[in-house]
């Protein structure tokens, strides 16, 4: 095992969990809410046990994606808006959770917790099919284009697989103020996507091809 790399995961997630976990619990005033506990359960046990398998089977892979910096000035203001996207909805869940501005019933909460589990699990199988994938807009040396399993069906299924995880953290929290404002994902990707397949379409070969086999980007037979 690479200490290095795995102390570099360790720092970053525990970074992120205190980051997550403060967003959540300052706004709501007080650690004893049920759907904050239950949204950092469900993110954090699973981005654990995925972190341990990728240090063991796929080192380089989380390497790429711990390191990664995005150069192209539109795809920074991609991140950024994202940024402040989540920042906005965590911080208005645990203030919807203080003064109880919209309460939802408590089915939804856990109905979205399993469908943020299912899509966690879609996000661990695009892992598994594309060695190449990263968290920057690029082409990577000897990269190939993927279009078998959930790459047949769709071309961007990283995005459809954190779309579902995007949209049900909010309702995981109880928050439908904070879900209205997750919606913004969709015009980020939207914009994301975009500048994506461009720079796939340029510098990867066979990718215009198989923009032509597959035709649905996120959603099939909708988007």
């Amino acid at each position: 095992m690479d200490r290095k790399l795995f102390v570099q995961a360790i720092i970053k997630y525990l970074a992120g969990v205190l980051l997550v976990g403060a967003l959540l619990f300052i706004p709501a005033g007080t650690l004893a809410w049920p759907h904050g506990w239950r949204l950092m359960a469900i993110l954090f046990v699973p981005m654990f046990c995925a972190g341990i398998v990728m240090i063991r089977k796929n080192p380089e892979l989380l390497r790429k994606r711990l390191n990664a910096r995005e150069t192209q000035e539109e795809q920074q203001d991609v991140l950024k808006c994202s940024g402040l996207m989540f920042l906005a909805a965590f911080i208005l869940a645990g203030l919807n959770f203080r003064f109880s501005w919209i309460v939802l019933p408590d089915w939804i909460s856990w109905t979205a917790a399993a469908i943020f589990l299912l899509a966690y699990g879609l996000y661990a199988e695009v892992l598994r099919e594309n060695t190449y994938l990263s968290r920057t807009v690029e082409v990577q040396e000897n990269q190939k284009v993927i279009d078998s399993g959930l790459y047949g069906i769709v071309r961007h299924p990283m995005y459809m697989s954190t779309l579902f995880l995007f949209l049900a953290m909010p309702l995981v929290l109880g928050s439908l103020i904070s879900f209205l404002i997750m919606l913004l994902y969709i015009p980020i990707i939207s914009k994301r996507i975009r500048n994506e397949e461009q720079v796939l379409e340029e510098g990867l070969q066979g990718y215009a091809e198989y923009k032509q086999k597959v035709k649905s980007k996120v959603i099939p037979f909708i988007w």
